[in-house]
């Protein structure tokens, strides 16, 4: 009779220590515990009639012990659970406020840009220019571009931008369309007319490296024009020339006033910049008015030139 009890408790023991092993195999964990502990309690209790009390405390410490890890289990399931969902939560609504953040972030651009159009400054690109351009040069000059467009879009005072003799079917305008997505949609002036045909002469200014004049300020009131010239074969006073033959102002950076050429042998020194970089330069001083600063975020490094530390912390002061 003892001998048939014992066979059978442990019978019992192998299977809920075999029903442990397979816990993956019940979805719903909470229901698999009551009828865990349903096998405890039937096998504690079959175990106290025909084992002597040692083996009884050794047995009920075991299944003690087997029902405090899977609580352990089942908890660390419900805690893993809460955490996921409060995750999805969180990630849902830092979603919504980034989405909301883009739409009040574009409108504040717009409002900024539309106010420019109307108090001013006003940029000029002349791409009547272009045709003295090569394949290559035409497509670095549309990369300026957009470039230059993204710039005054982030600033927090822009210019009005204004492209002229932008004429249709051209290779400028057909590398422009290609190279930048959503040009027509850019918000800006876009003409096939020359900017001495839309505005005042006497309110122009051009700027050219080859001037003799350096600027001085940004006037609201006044145009500037950048040539839209990507010229690796350097052609010296092109864009001077056309503004000598106009009857314009010119004027250049002053990077001759507030830098020096660099002592680096291996520099090559030149005043010509890109379209995107003379606008860093711009766009800086309109926003700071220190002209050592707006040449710092603007002149690269390889064009050979660095700031007079000296006149850079003089005019730091007296902007500060």
């Amino acid at each position: 009779m003892t001998s048939h009890a014992e066979a059978e408790t442990g019978e019992r023991n192998f299977q809920a220590e075999v029903d442990v092993e397979g816990v993956g195999e019940y979805e719903d964990s909470e229901s698999f515990l009551r009828l865990f502990q349903q096998f405890q309690i039937e096998t504690e209790c079959n175990s106290s009639k025909v084992l002597p009390p040692d083996s009884k405390m050794c047995c009920s410490r075991n299944v003690l012990r087997k029902q405090r890890n899977w609580e352990k289990i089942v908890a660390a399931k419900k805690s893993k659970r809460k955490q996921e969902k409060e995750r999805r939560k969180i990630k849902h609504i830092e979603g919504t406020e980034q989405q909301h953040s883009k739409r009040v972030l574009k409108a504040i651009r717009k409002e900024r840009l539309l106010e420019a159009k109307h108090a001013g400054p006003r940029l000029c690109i002349d791409l009547s220019v272009s045709d003295h351009m090569t394949k290559k040069e035409i497509s670095k000059l549309a990369a300026q571009i957009r470039r230059l467009y993204g710039a005054n879009k982030r600033a927090a005072k822009p210019f009005w931008l204004c492209v002229t003799g932008l004429l249709a079917h051209s290779s400028i305008q057909e590398e422009c369309l290609r190279m930048n997505d959503g040009f027509s949609n850019y918000l800006m002036d876009t003409t096939q007319e020359h900017y001495f045909d839309l505005f005042p002469l006497e309110q122009i200014v051009y700027l050219t490296p080859d001037s003799e004049h350096a600027l001085e300020e940004i006037d609201p009131q006044k145009i500037y024009i950048l040539g839209g010239l990507v010229d690796e074969s350097i052609q010296k006073k092109l864009t001077l020339q056309k503004a000598y033959e106009q009857g314009l102002q010119t004027a250049r950076l002053p990077i001759q006033e507030y830098m020096i050429k660099d002592g680096n042998i291996k520099n090559f020194h030149s005043e010509i910049l890109a379209i995107n970089q003379v606008f860093d330069v711009l766009a800086t001083y309109y926003k700071t008015g220190n002209w050592p600063e707006a040449l710092k975020a603007g002149v690269p490094a390889r064009k050979g030139f660095v700031l007079q530390k000296q006149q850079y912390t003089e005019d730091k002061k007296m902007s500060s």
